[in-house]
C-alpha cells in the first residue's frame, strides 16, 4: 500500500493527460519492482511555481522529486535500488533537461506505524493470518 508524492516545477504546468500518466506509471514500478498491488497505491503530483526549486542556492526552471513511502522490510535493497533508478528516470523524461538533482526516496515505516482506512499494516497482517 504505497503512497507515492511527487513535486514538480516546470517552466508550465503539465498538462491533466501528462499527470495521469505520471500517477500510472508510478504505480506500474510499485507493482512491477516492489510488488505493490496497484489497487492500493495511492499517488499524488504537486505542480510547484516555476523556479520553486533551487539547487546550490540557485533557482531552478524544471525539477522534480518523488517520495514513496513503504512498509519496512517488505523489500530487498536490489529491488529498492531497481526501484529509484526507474522512478528518476521516468521523471527525467517527464521534465526534461535540469540542474538540480531528481531525488527519489523510499520511506520506510514500521507495519506498526501506517495503515489506511484506520488500520495498521500490522493489523491487517495479524488478521490475514488467522
Amino acid at each position: 500500500m504505497p503512497l507515492i508524492q511527487i513535486t514538480l516545477s516546470t517552466p508550465t504546468p503539465l498538462p491533466a493527460a501528462a499527470v495521469t500518466a505520471l500517477q500510472r506509471e508510478s504505480t506500474q514500478l510499485m507493482q512491477r519492482i516492489l510488488r505493490k498491488n496497484p489497487a492500493l497505491t495511492v499517488s499524488s503530483v504537486s505542480q510547484l511555481p516555476l523556479a520553486a526549486f533551487a539547487a546550490d542556492g540557485e533557482a531552478v526552471a524544471s525539477a522534480a522529486s518523488l517520495l514513496a513511502t513503504i512498509t519496512a522490510g517488505t523489500n530487498s535493497a536490489a529491488e529498492k535500488a531497481e526501484f529509484i533508478a526507474a522512478a528518476a528516470g521516468m521523471l527525467g523524461a517527464c521534465i526534461g533537461p535540469t540542474t538540480a538533482p531528481v531525488y527519489v526516496a523510499l520511506q520506510e515505516l514500521p507495519a506498526t506505524d501506517w495503515g489506511y482506512d484506520g488500520r495498521s499494516q500490522a493489523a491487517r497482517r495479524a488478521g490475514s493470518q488467522s
